[in-house]
């Protein structure tokens, strides 16, 4: 898993433009098991919304089924090595982040390492400052014993997330072949030393 948007929506779109005016009484919470289902619709509505005209519709289905799946979101949930948060508005998920150990395919991953792996905000939701707000959130909980490498894998067009994440003192020095269906995206390997 990787993160493939941009935190806050970076990139500004003229349907954005009202939802920037609106005042937004988000809270921000950690994610339960009991949030499983919760968890799979957000996830796959959030890739969707943003990703999805770039796949084939049975490329899309596939990688929706398996990486957002119930049952698997039930797993990370309940795992201690990792936490979701989840961004709600009124207590509807409008968003949400995922960290745990890392994962990513780089030859310098040690044990004990942090990833990002997910960072998502609903269109209706960007702008206002929720996706740093959830990226703080992720980044305390995976600095709670101290100092570590952090890691974070990003689509290779992903532009305003891979400025949003150097601002933060991430900086590339990778990339690998990230499958959605029979798709395989270039993704680049984000790395901040401890």
């Amino acid at each position: 898993m990787r993160d493939r948007k941009s935190p806050a929506g970076e990139e500004l779109r003229s349907s954005d433009m009202h939802s920037r005016t609106k005042v937004r009484s988000c809270a921000i919470r950690r994610a339960t098991p009991d949030d499983a289902e919760t968890l799979s619709r957000l996830a796959a509505a959030t890739f969707t919304e943003t990703f999805g005209h770039l796949y084939p519709a049975e490329d899309l289905a596939f990688f929706l089924g398996d990486a957002y799946a119930v049952e698997k979101q039930r797993v990370i949930l309940s795992h201690p090595d990792y936490a979701v948060w989840l961004l709600e508005d009124e207590g509807v998920a409008v968003g949400h982040a995922a960290a745990g150990p890392c994962g990513l395919p780089h030859p310098e991953v040690q044990a004990g390492d942090g990833e990002l792996k997910r960072l998502y905000v609903l269109a209706s939701h960007q702008n206002g400052g929720w996706g740093g707000k959830l990226f703080d959130a992720a980044e305390r909980w995976l600095l709670r014993d101290g100092p570590r490498t952090l890691w974070i894998g990003v689509w290779s067009e992903n532009f305003g997330a891979q400025r949003f994440y150097a601002r933060h003192g991430f900086g590339q020095v990778g990339g690998y072949k990230f499958p959605v269906g029979r798709i395989l995206d270039d993704e680049f390997i984000l790395r901040r030393p401890a």
